[in-house]
């Protein structure tokens, strides 16, 4: 079995997956680059002279209305959704590769129509085009990720995934940082300029690597899934074995149901549980009230008056990134995804709702303004260390083989759908001509940490060093979420034992060479993610 040879190599013999990994997860950069930029944009008089208005009540003189400051977060996350939700139509006419080419195209795009307009609507426009972009990039690209990665470091695999999107906000904010000091359309026009350079890396680097070999078998394309596998594998390694698992449990995926598409998601009990575990263990993410810090930390920090709001950016997220590389040390030995989740919402209600308290006491002090960024630190560390990395693990390892494109962008754009609704909001909380709530906007959000963590402590499945085949085979034997943890798997599917939907299956015969099936396997062909 492939989850044998797992257990028999390490990080040395797979260099090979884990740097073609490290190539995809440079996706998650951009997306992380663009919000990095974004968010400090909102805070720089170059841009605000542009887009927003004279307001000499406030700490830089210049604010931008409420409604603005919606849609210029709001778009991007926008098309995300849109796109992500597309992922089983990409899946089905493109592939993996095909859409991160087409999501790097509207990124040079985009990103141009941003540096050269100076209308409202044009920004619109290249704020929603960015976003489609985007959403194919952290759809597809963490499909490929989940895919091609051996089980035992496959969350190793998506820690470097969300490492990078820490990453990219932190370069996104340092930039922002020095361009703050320049007075001009300069200000917003070189950063936006440094959006192209990853684009152009995965243009290129996407020449040199393979196709997923579990979307090209889906497509009924063994012989290319063998290739792909052993460009992915070291020397040794027993392709044909991991490939025999991927047939297999495609055949027990087709006993259940052999169609594909959003409407199968929610047909048998199987996959409609998969799909509802998939969808709410990715979007827990929104539910930690993430998007507010990352979207609105530069902004919220200057109207809070709370020290220098760049430089605080800056330590917020570079925090974030070193707690996102101790996690990338640790997930493979130590990677449990309940107990990782379940700490990690705790410690981030409790940051909020004690950020809450003390602004409400103490409102605009230093005093408080410490207290503030100290507990935005420790918030950040608690969801990049803790939540971040599993939420997406959860979001793509719980999917079915022949759905998870389905799946994984139905869970992604409702993941995107939480984030929109997050920045969609946000300023009516925080913009001090509205609501001007500041820090207090974190009582909303502790309680939205406790539902949260009780789900996933009560629901989710431990899958920690599981392959997709060997959870895959859990799951079509009913295996309780609370039993996953210890469960042994034999390699064999229950579900090939029962006997088969005549309208769902496809027999040898049905291939148009006349013969008649020799056994009661089931041929997949044609199957799709």
């Amino acid at each position: 079995m492939a989850s044998d040879q797992d257990q028999k190599t390490g990080m040395k013999e797979h260099w090979k997956a884990l740097l073609i990994i490290c190539l995809v997860s440079l996706s998650s950069f951009q997306y992380g680059l663009d919000f990095g930029i974004i968010g400090g944009l909102q805070a720089m008089i170059g841009f605000l002279q542009v887009f927003g208005q004279r307001a000499p009540d406030t700490p830089l003189g210049w604010n931008i209305n409420a409604e603005r400051q919606q849609l210029i977060s709001s778009l991007m996350i926008l098309g995300a959704f849109i796109s992500s939700s597309t992922a089983g139509f990409t899946a089905k006419y493109f592939g993996r590769k095909m859409s991160l080419w087409i999501a790097c195209i509207g990124v040079f795009l985009s990103t141009a129509v941003m540096q050269a307009t100076t209308d409202i609507g044009g920004l619109y426009a290249g704020r929603l085009i960015i976003g489609l972009s985007n959403g194919l990039l952290m759809t597809h690209a963490q499909l490929y990720i989940q895919e091609c990665a051996p089980g035992r470091y496959r969350g190793f695999g998506i820690s470097i995934f969300t490492y990078w999107v820490s990453v990219g906000s932190l370069v996104g904010t340092v930039i922002d940082n020095f361009a703050a000091k320049i007075h001009s359309r300069n200000a917003y026009i070189i950063p936006l300029g440094i959006v192209h350079f990853i684009p152009l890396v995965l243009t290129i680097g996407l020449f040199f690597i393979p196709e997923s070999p579990r979307w090209l078998a889906t497509k009924g394309r063994m012989e290319e899934a063998e290739r792909a596998l052993r460009r992915l594998r070291p020397a040794g390694w027993s392709v044909t074995d991991e490939l025999d698992e991927m047939k297999t449990t495609l055949a027990a995926e087709a006993r259940l149901q052999s169609s594909v598409g959003y409407r199968t998601l929610f047909q048998n009990p199987i996959d409609r549980r998969r799909t509802i575990l998939s969808v709410l263990g990715l979007t827990t993410q929104a539910a930690s009230g993430a998007m507010f810090v990352i979207s609105y930390g530069t902004y919220f920090f200057e109207m809070a008056n709370v020290g220098n709001a760049f430089e605080n950016s800056c330590i917020l997220t570079g925090t974030g990134v070193a707690a996102l590389l101790f996690n990338a040390l640790i997930i493979t030995k130590y990677g449990r995804r309940r107990v990782m989740m379940v700490t990690g919402f705790i410690v981030c209600g409790l940051s909020q709702l004690v950020m809450a308290i003390v602004y409400t006491i103490e409102p605009g002090t230093p005093k408080t303004g410490k207290v503030i960024v100290g507990l935005s630190v420790i918030y950040i560390v608690a969801y990049n260390a803790l939540i971040s990395t599993y939420a997406w693990l959860s979001g793509g390892e719980l999917a079915s083989q022949r759905l998870r494109s389905h799946t994984f962008g139905l869970a992604t754009a409702l993941g995107f759908f939480g984030a929109w609704l997050t920045t969609f909001t946000a300023p009516y909380f925080i913009n001090p001509l509205k609501l001007g709530w500041g820090p207090k906007y974190g009582y909303i959000w502790t309680g939205s940490c406790v539902i949260a963590g009780t789900w996933i402590w009560l629901y989710l499945p431990e899958v920690k060093g599981r392959t997709l085949e060997q959870i895959d085979e859990m799951f079509e034997a009913r295996v309780p979420a609370r039993k996953f943890r210890k469960y042994r798997c034999t390699g064999h599917h229950v579900t090939l034992d029962e006997k088969p939907q005549a309208d769902h299956v496809e027999s040898q015969s049905s291939h148009g060479d006349g013969s008649e099936p020799k056994d009661s396997t089931t041929i997949v062909s044609g199957t799709e993610i």
